[in-house]
């Protein structure tokens, strides 16, 4: 039922934001010359997907977890898609393909033993990744290994579909920080 769902939201979400999609994409190549930012991630069973979103630092910068990335590779753009987490609009494409679901565990990178062995010990690969969920909304985010794998475990076992329009819900208005940066 919540695939079902997904795909619905995903894709009158593009459909209906393809104007700001749009927008996003032309101001993005002026301001790094390559708006979109694909990211190998770790998905579903541990299998690798590209993750898409709007780039938010420059071109160069290295491909580690937001709260390793210096602040100064932020662009100016980007440090305003980060505030109203429009960067991560392009991921309802990995939705829509069934790679992520809207709500689910962040997707890490294949470069984070610690989180990939707590998350791996609690079963959370069982599901498929989200855009948002239980520790996004609570301010919890990838710097923290341990209590990020506990909450998404809590989340998977706890998801209903009150919960999954609940934590879209939560997402929406705006609850929770997003991923640091140092």
């Amino acid at each position: 039922m919540i695939r079902f769902f997904d795909f619905v939201f995903a894709l009158a979400g593009l459909v209906l934001g393809f104007p700001v999609l749009a927008v996003i994409y032309i101001i993005g190549l002026f301001d790094t010359g390559s708006p979109l930012f694909l990211q190998e991630r770790v998905g579903r069973h541990k299998q690798p997907f590209n993750l898409v979103k709007f780039r938010t630092m420059a071109v160069d910068t290295a491909s580690v977890a937001s709260h390793l990335a210096s602040s100064s590779s932020i662009t100016r753009l980007g440090s305003f898609l980060r505030r109203t987490k429009l960067d991560e609009l392009p991921q309802l494409w990995n939705v829509l393909w069934g790679d992520m679901s809207l709500v689910g565990p962040r997707p890490n990178l294949f470069n984070q033993p610690e989180l990939i062995a707590a998350r791996d010990a609690l079963g959370v690969y069982a599901v498929r990744p989200g855009i948002t969920g239980l520790a996004q909304v609570s301010g919890i985010d990838m710097s923290m290994p341990l209590l990020l794998a506990k909450t998404d475990a809590e989340m998977i076992s706890k998801l209903t579909l009150k919960t999954y329009f609940a934590l879209i819900l939560q997402t929406v208005i705006g609850k929770g920080a997003g991923d640091r940066v140092s």
